[in-house]
């Protein structure tokens, strides 16, 4: 692997009016940075030989300290995502003088043809910036910053898009089997922002804002049509992208989840549960839903119950609190339903759902014209975790039905 670090000197045609390097010669440097790595690997033509070239799609530049004329600004790159047409770059710049870091920045790049059509990202990009195995177990799950938050997220394989959208107040892990055994698809599985490893900001969560959350992603993995399979509150986001989004929406999952909005009692609960969870913390969350999650016989699975615990217990209050209020705002689906005429759905409900039973799933079924329902024995509200096998089997045998 080659070096991934540059020295950049600061010159006074770089700064403003008050000596400090500006924000767009930032954005010159991180760019000569990339050029230099570039030169130093397998050629500046890289792209040019693979007949390909680095769209720019999205900057995203946080700024933390000043550069001064003389300032000897230190360049990291890493490659923090890699898909089949897109990768993205983490870059920070470091001030040799005192160590400081004074910016960091995110840039996801589509590879595009003459033509402006996605190509294959060239094969030799690992060789220069790819973290080696034991450097990324180590920095974690692959992050992409959108709408100034930044989340956490699994992408393999290759093929249609399947974008994984978990429950409250979980996170991508519910989908771990699947991500790994279903074949023939790329699996895209996001924590929403406030759950799991993604960013937890004190404000800004509705099924808008998660639904924009998800559409900037798919935008900076390069990628335009997508089947949505969401559990639960998952379900829900679907909705909302279907309501923005439904031109890029190529298949549905829905499992264990509802169309209908809260009713005033539902909204009731979910403001004295944020309440717990502000005062007693995500502890008192998992101890109180876990009851509910699982059905009878999983509750009898130890492993299963204490992963569970651990992921509930572990998700930040202020993203507990948010998805609880989105959930008590989010609009009525049901008026929806018709109009998915056309678009291959599938329904998968736990037979011992207590969370979203069985009819409320089946009445949700009989209004999505030509919508197939599977429901899923021994399952309570957590079909991927508990039945994983038999999720997995129908998930395969719906995409494989899908025009490709």
């Amino acid at each position: 692997m080659m070096p991934a670090e540059v020295d950049l000197t600061v010159y006074p045609d770089e700064c403003d009016a008050f000596g400090h390097l500006n924000q767009a010669a930032f954005l010159s440097l991180f760019e000569r940075a990339r050029w230099e790595v570039l030169a130093r690997g397998p050629g500046m033509d890289l792209f040019t030989r693979s007949g390909s070239w680095p769209a720019l799609r999205r900057a995203v530049v946080d700024f933390h300290a000043s550069a001064l004329p003389g300032d000897i600004l230190r360049f990291s790159q890493t490659l923090i995502h890699r898909g089949r047409t897109s990768f993205t770059l983490r870059q920070s710049a470091r001030r040799l003088r005192d160590e400081a870091v004074v910016a960091t920045g995110e840039f996801v790049f589509v590879c595009i043809d003459r033509q402006g059509k996605p190509v294959p990202v060239p094969e030799d990009l690992d060789a220069f910036l790819a973290l080696r195995a034991g450097e990324r177990e180590q920095a974690g799950p692959a992050r992409i910053t959108v709408n100034g938050v930044s989340l956490a997220l699994e992408d393999q394989g290759e093929g249609i898009p399947v974008l994984f959208i978990h429950g409250y107040p979980l996170n991508r892990s519910i989908w771990q089997d699947q991500v790994n055994d279903i074949r023939g698809f790329r699996r895209i599985a996001p924590d929403l922002r406030g759950l799991g490893d993604s960013d937890a900001p004190d404000l800004g969560y509705s099924m808008a804002t998660y639904a924009a959350d998800l559409s900037s992603l798919l935008d900076s993995l390069g990628t335009r049509r997508v089947v949505l399979c969401g559990l639960s509150m998952g379900g829900y986001i679907a909705f909302e992208l279907l309501r923005r989004h439904r031109e890029r929406v190529v298949g549905l999952v829905l499992i264990s989840t509802r169309a209908e909005a809260d009713s005033a009692e539902g909204r009731k609960a979910r403001d004295q549960a944020a309440g717990v969870a502000r005062e007693r913390g995500a502890e008192a969350i998992a101890e109180s839903m876990l009851p509910r999650l699982l059905s009878p016989v999983s509750q009898q699975d130890q492993a299963l119950v204490h992963r569970v615990r651990t992921m509930i217990a572990g998700a930040p209050v202020p993203g507990i609190v948010g998805a609880l209020t989105a959930m008590r705002d989010r609009p009525d689906s049901s008026g929806l339903l018709g109009s998915l005429s056309g678009l291959p759905t599938l329904v998968l409900a736990g037979e011992s759902d207590q969370l979203i039973p069985l009819d409320d799933v089946t009445r949700m079924h009989d209004a999505i014209p030509g919508s197939v329902l599977k429901v899923i024995p021994g399952a309570g509200h957590l079909a991927p975790m508990e039945q994983p096998t038999v999720v997995t089997q129908a998930l395969q045998e719906f995409l494989g039905l899908l025009p490709q």
